[in-house]
């Protein structure tokens, strides 16, 4: 193994063109860490956002971003028990603390934030799960409790978390509501949502009252943003929940009234999520989806891809074959 590597790095806070590719020392684990070497990351909306301007999560430029992994484990630190040299595995890096990230070829985590990667798929696939199927597992599971026989509602179903929270939502036994436009509404319902409501033509307020009889739905989870939560407050029924897990411009006191739960969201790191992904996923009920693969050098052309908005799922950036 080299004594440096290949990392695409933020020289300064700024655009796309702030990447910049650069040979870095590769990382030593310490006690109770792993060392992986990347075959794949995938670009989250949060990366643009700390490429931005990243100092709110500790991230002082020059650095490496990203915070998806799909590899091999290389080393191993003192004290690590679970894993060893050759295991196949994924995770997605922390992200506080100005810890490098996953725009490279090796990175080093905390092994209890690592897990063993789903039989089932490639590097390449494997590394669109770990943020945003997590963060999709801990809204409806963790904090919403979805429940058999409930109904949700899932806003952004086309992207990478709404993606993943459609058939977390459906492989969890409850009926699934979803918003998308255009051609997405099809890959949507492919992913297996009950009703799908394109939001150019329809509006989902009076879809979801017309279709509960007026009761609302159980869940719902908001990736969008901006005045929707308010909105979305209108078709949640008593005592219901909503997890958001973005900025939201809303007027909340509805959910005083009916006594909802809303919950604020932003994904804590933990392996159990990841080892029941990899349980849904081998079993055939999950599956990432991708909007396209990019090689790593590729990283800003990504990120103006994903800042422009309309993806359906995740894009993937090849590290090693």
């Amino acid at each position: 193994m080299s004594e440096t590597m290949r990392a695409m790095v933020i020289r300064a806070f700024g655009g796309p063109e702030v990447f910049e590719a650069r040979q870095v020392p590769v990382p030593q684990p310490g006690p109770n860490e792993v060392l992986v070497r990347v075959h794949a990351t995938s670009v989250n909306p949060v990366d643009y956002k700390i490429r931005r301007g990243g100092a709110w999560a500790g991230v002082q430029p020059p650095a490496i971003i990203g915070y998806d992994v799909s590899g091999v484990v290389v080393a191993v630190g003192p004290g690590v028990r679970d894993f060893r040299p050759g295991d196949e595995v994924y995770y997605t890096p922390e992200i506080f603390g100005g810890a490098p990230g996953s725009y490279a070829e090796y990175h080093v985590a905390r092994e209890s934030i690592v897990a063993r990667k789903p039989r089932n798929l490639s590097h390449l696939e494997a590394a669109a799960v770990p943020l945003a199927g997590g963060t999709a597992w801990d809204a409806l599971i963790t904090r919403a409790g979805l429940r058999v026989g409930e109904r949700v509602l899932i806003h952004g179903a086309a992207g990478g978390v709404g993606s993943f929270a459609v058939q977390i939502a459906r492989a969890a036994g409850a009926y699934v509501f979803a918003t998308a436009r255009g051609e997405a509404v099809e890959v949507v319902r492919s992913l297996g949502a009950h009703r799908v409501i394109d939001y150019q033509k329809e509006d989902f307020v009076r879809v979801i009252r017309e279709e509960t009889g007026g009761e609302g739905v159980d869940v719902a989870l908001d990736t969008v943003g901006g005045e929707v939560l308010g909105r979305t407050l209108q078709v949640v029924r008593p005592h219901g929940r909503v997890v958001a897990i973005v900025n939201a411009n809303a007027d909340l006191s509805p959910a005083f009234v009916k006594n909802v739960t809303v919950h604020f969201m932003f994904l804590e790191r933990a392996r159990y999520k990841l080892d029941a992904l990899r349980e849904l996923i081998e079993r055939g009920e999950i599956r990432p989806l991708i909007h396209g693969v990019m090689d790593l050098e590729q990283v800003a052309d990504a990120h103006r891809q994903i800042e422009q908005g309309g993806m359906r799922g995740k894009i993937v950036l090849r590290v090693a074959e």
